[in-house]
């Protein structure tokens, strides 16, 4: 039970930070504050100061305006402080996470009386790599000799006059104090080949062996990590951390208190976390590189010993693999039916999907060969860039100087990722499914390859749940999860299932602060056709969208397919396009920019926008007076994960359709909805051109899920 000292703590932070702000209290937010602490601040430890018993998870949908990272950020912090634990709180987007460590939690600082350190965490990607800045400074001289054999791996060397100027301007800035080498202090935008050329990752990282280790702004960083109370970063560097067996960049998992924010995303992103992808010709044309370059190596330094042994062995392994690639790249060619597909984001991939993640035989046996001569290929490059850290420490028998080694570890570093990455997907691809567990899904896709086409082969679990089961929820301290958008169909069941939310697990829906039957009205006009019907639906936008729109100064009409939204676009008149902004022609950021300033100059707007305009985006006031949804948000029924886990559902004899669409298809609509009220003084309406919501059985529920704005049905 939470203790009477922690409870009065937190209530007297929330007191203090109330009237500081001149603030009254808000229900859902002191509902949240008290779901979290009673979760959170009843853990039982031993007496290693590990959790005692059934996992300590709570998960808290709160609806927007509800204050949810004053809510969890006032209970979590003195609850991780009486236990001893550390707190990491995690975000999906980089927006919220720096909203939090530089507007939130300072202000929280300020004004609660509570008092602690907090630090932001985030990947190897976002650093400056001193090492690499150097060599690009010295172009040309006789160091770069070996980096020019590995072109292709990153090691580009040839500097162009631009660039120079660039470089020369960051060392400068370094050397005054000026900067701390992370990417996102920089002042202007930095394209990504300029920064690609000049981070590492944890691969190619010499670590304490890097002459510029003390000034490494990364592991500046990270020592920073190591003391503070509150560490801010994302799912995917958490998720990275867990792969790593967790503790290995953050805290150790089982002394953490986890806060999972816009929780929504992470069973999606830890499904993208255990994908693996190859692409058959371009791993071909690596494999020759690997070949020609490492043949060359050995002709320019005799190397003694193990070391010359074991680059003798790489050439022929890769040439085997080459060929055996080669096939691989037949037989797929050969066996693909590739049908263009569209995604969420309306990209168009050519596919061919692996029914029940099924392979057939023959590709079987070639991808075991392949996952056999990717094994021998690790195991070489593994005990290669062993032997160089070997030699980089100064031991010498490995035969090879240790300056020599430190420049060569980085090449053998992303020779060793990119095969592991091979092996991997081909170990994925070949396994045999455990029949009481959810398969893989297996499919091939047509790449854009230069001036040939490729062919990539893709492997992914489906669901998430036990991965974060097992790695997650059963390991660390305690969590909470909170996001607006939880629950499907009023009831966490999907949440439960996909992110494998343990049993015991306590949920809550604490209420939204905003009055939606007073600030919003939800309109279903009859438009006489079926959005089933692509060709009339289109039409019917087409004819009604700007009467419909006519009344608002901003106004965001969101479509499930650019397919439709692209023809809605032509097909209205010339005139009245030149108001429509729509999504793909210009960053995201810029069309909302732009968006706003008509808005600002009194002109009428109009967004066009996909999945992600849905989601994430925010337009308070005027800038959105309207939203328009032009059908219920139903997946495409292409996406090979989603397609591999309905055929899933359906084997066990569920209703994929009841169990997967349309709680999904919910889900969206209610994030659609979301855009509308941002503040409490928003005032608007929603348009849902998809009277399926009125006709269909399954349509009931899916209004009744929505926020509870006044209706009006056509």
């Amino acid at each position: 039970m939470l203790s009477t000292e922690l409870k009065s703590q937190i209530q007297g932070a929330y007191t203090q930070f109330l009237d500081a702000k001149g603030l009254k209290p808000r229900y859902g937010q002191r509902l949240m504050i008290a779901e979290v602490a009673k979760v959170l601040g009843a853990i039982k430890a031993d007496d290693d100061g590990r959790r005692d018993g059934e996992p300590a998870i709570v998960a808290v949908e709160a609806g927007t305006g509800t204050g949810k990272t004053v809510a969890y950020s006032l209970a979590a912090i003195p609850t991780a402080k009486a236990a001893g634990k550390r707190l990491v709180i995690a975000t999906a987007t980089v927006a919220l996470q720096e909203q939090i460590v530089h507007k939130d939690l300072p202000d929280l600082m300020r004004n609660s009386g509570l008092s602690f350190s907090f630090a932001l965490a985030k990947g190897r990607g976002r650093y400056l790599c001193l090492s690499k800045l150097d060599a690009l400074l010295q172009e040309g001289q006789a160091q770069s000799a070996t980096a020019q054999l590995f072109e292709e791996e990153g090691f580009r060397i040839d500097v162009d006059e631009r660039s120079e100027k660039l470089f020369g301007s960051m060392i400068e800035k370094l050397a005054g104090n000026r900067w701390d080498g992370d990417r996102d202090s920089w002042p202007e935008e930095l394209a990504d080949p300029d920064w690609a050329r000049l981070t590492t990752d944890h691969s190619q990282c010499t670590g304490r062996h890097c002459p510029n280790f003390q000034q490494c702004a990364f592991y500046k960083a990270r020592e920073g990590m190591t003391k503070v109370d509150v560490i801010v970063t994302n799912h995917d560097m958490v998720l990275a951390d867990l792969a790593l067996g967790g503790g290995a960049v953050l805290p150790d998992p089982r002394d953490t208190l986890y806060v999972f924010d816009e929780g929504h995303h992470l069973p999606d992103k830890a499904i993208g976390h255990f994908a693996h992808f190859t692409r058959l010709r371009s791993t071909a044309e690596w494999l020759a590189q690997v070949e020609k370059n490492l043949t060359k190596l050995l002709a320019q330094h005799p190397l003694p010993g193990d070391l010359g042994r074991l680059i003798e062995a790489v050439p022929e392994i890769a040439r085997d693999l080459r060929s055996q690639q080669q096939f691989m790249f037949s037989a797929c060619e050969q066996l693909a039916d590739f049908r263009p597909g569209e995604d969420m984001e309306g990209r168009e991939r050519p596919r061919h999907r692996f029914v029940g993640g099924v392979v057939p035989e023959h590709l079987i046996e070639l991808g075991i060969e392949l996952k056999k001569g990717f094994a021998k290929l690790n195991e070489l490059f593994t005990r290669l860039t062993e032997l160089l850290k070997e030699a980089m420490d100064g031991e010498a028998g490995v035969g090879i100087a240790s300056h020599q080694a430190e420049e060569w570890y980085p090449l053998f570093g992303s020779l060793l990722t990119r095969a592991q990455g091979n092996w991997e997907l081909w170990t994925a691809f070949t396994v045999d499914d455990p029949e009481d567990s959810p398969p893989m899904a297996r499919w091939l896709t047509l790449a854009e390859g230069g001036a040939l086409f490729d062919i990539e082969v893709n492997a992914s679990p489906i669901l998430a749940a036990e991965t974060l089961r097992r790695n997650l929820w059963n390991v660390c301290y305690g969590a909470l999860v909170t996001s607006a958008t939880l629950t499907a169909l009023n009831s966490f069941d999907r949440y439960r299932m996909r992110a494998g939310l343990p049993r015991c697990a306590v949920t809550a829906v604490v209420p939204s602060p905003f009055h939606h039957a007073d600030a919003g009205v939800l309109r279903v006009p009859d438009l006489k056709a079926d959005p089933r019907d692509a060709a009339a639906h289109t039409a019917a936008i087409v004819r009604d969208l700007p009467e419909l729109v006519e009344a608002s100064r901003g106004t965001l009409v969101l479509f499930s397919s650019r397919k439709q939204m692209q023809d809605v676009f032509d097909g209205l008149e010339r005139d009245w396009r030149r108001r429509v902004l729509i999504q793909g022609n210009l960053s995201k950021q810029e069309t909302l920019n732009k968006h706003k300033a008509r808005v600002d100059d009194g002109e009428k707007s109009v967004l066009f926008g996909l999945a992600s305009f849905a989601e994430g985006v925010d337009l308070p006031g005027a800038y959105c007076e309207h939203v328009v949804i032009a059908k219920i948000p139903f997946a495409v029924p292409d996406d090979p994960v989603e397609a591999a886990l309905a055929e899933w559902i359906e084997a066990r004899g569920g209703n994929p359709f009841m169990e997967i669409a349309v709680p999904d298809a919910s889900l969206r609509l209610v994030q659609a909805c979301g855009r509308l009220l941002r503040t409490e003084e928003d005032r608007g309406t929603i348009t849902l051109l998809d009277r399926r919501v009125v006709t269909q059985r399954y349509g009931k529920a899916i209004l009744n899920a929505l926020p509870p704005f006044r209706r009006e049905i056509g």
